[in-house]
């Protein structure tokens, strides 16, 4: 197999590979349900969907997300201001319960936002090359068909002068659909939790201070192209309220280095009511 060996990104990758990414083309809506109303929605879609067959034996796994931005916080801020066009970067890992090592396998990811539609792109890698690619913009060996998203990672550490801004941890429950609804899933995030302050590391052994009241979750519904006209159907039916969060915002409000936005959720956040998906 070719690879690409590692060397330093030069300003022209900033944008290289626009054109040509592989991507993922997805609508996500979002809730706010607290926990026994998050088991009776799990009731109700239950005929619907399966669990997810890549998490463990009860469906629950756990995330641990580093996101990078820029020492002014601009993506943060594209959030917060509604920039139809906006990207952000972070190195995800799955949490099984052993350490995460130099070795340990994680997934480098761009999460982008085009008017309503979101799109991601991601690469595995070791931890290791990840710290590097991310915090230095060097390039390690990979596959010849992950060039494009490699190449746009590091020019945007690159370009922006990137650096590690928080750590965001939580449990998901994950669904998927059906044939009938392929692309559908539906996931549970709960004990949402953050860590932030200088340099914040993934390997770290901190818990995280919880972002959210432990009685909450977020609800995710994610599609590739249309809503399923029963999960319109569960929403009205439950009374979902839809929000407009960001993990990653959340994290930095809560921890207090950036101001508490319009979408910062807390114990007044309405539950109930307002518009559905």
């Amino acid at each position: 197999m070719t690879t690409t060996t590692g060397h330093r990104a030069g300003p022209e990758i900033a944008t290289a590979g626009l054109q040509s990414l592989r991507r993922f083309d997805r609508f996500e809506l979002k809730y706010l349900l607290r926990a026994p109303a998050a088991v009776r929605f799990k009731r109700a879609i239950a005929p619907y969907v399966s669990r997810d067959p890549h998490a463990g034996p009860d469906g629950v796994y756990r995330l641990a997300s580093l996101y990078y931005d820029t020492p002014d916080r601009r993506f943060y801020w594209e959030k917060i201001d509604g920039i139809r066009f906006r990207r952000k970067l972070r190195i995800r890992t799955y949490r099984d319960g052993s350490p995460l090592g130099v070795a340990s396998p994680v997934f480098v990811e761009i999460k982008q936002r085009l008017n309503r539609a979101t799109q991601k792109r991601r690469v595995r890698m070791r931890y290791d090359e990840a710290l590097e690619i991310c915090g230095e913009a060097v390039i390690p060996d990979h596959d010849p068909v992950d060039a494009d998203t490699v190449g746009e990672i590091a020019g945007m550490v690159e370009w922006y002068g990137l650096e590690p801004a928080a750590i965001t941890l939580y449990t998901r429950e994950a669904f998927v659909g059906t044939d009938a609804d392929a692309g559908l899933r539906i996931t549970f995030d709960g004990d949402l939790r953050y860590l932030v302050g200088r340099n914040p590391s993934l390997h770290s052994e901190a818990p995280g201070i919880p972002m959210l009241d432990p009685s909450l979750l977020i609800l995710e519904i994610k599609v590739n192209e249309r809503i399923p006209y029963w999960i319109t159907e569960l929403v009205a039916e439950h009374n979902c309220r839809l929000i407009r969060v960001s993990k990653y915002c959340q994290a930095l409000e809560a921890a207090g280095t950036m101001p508490r936005s319009i979408f910062f959720l807390d114990d007044r956040t309405p539950l109930e009511g307002g518009p559905h998906g």
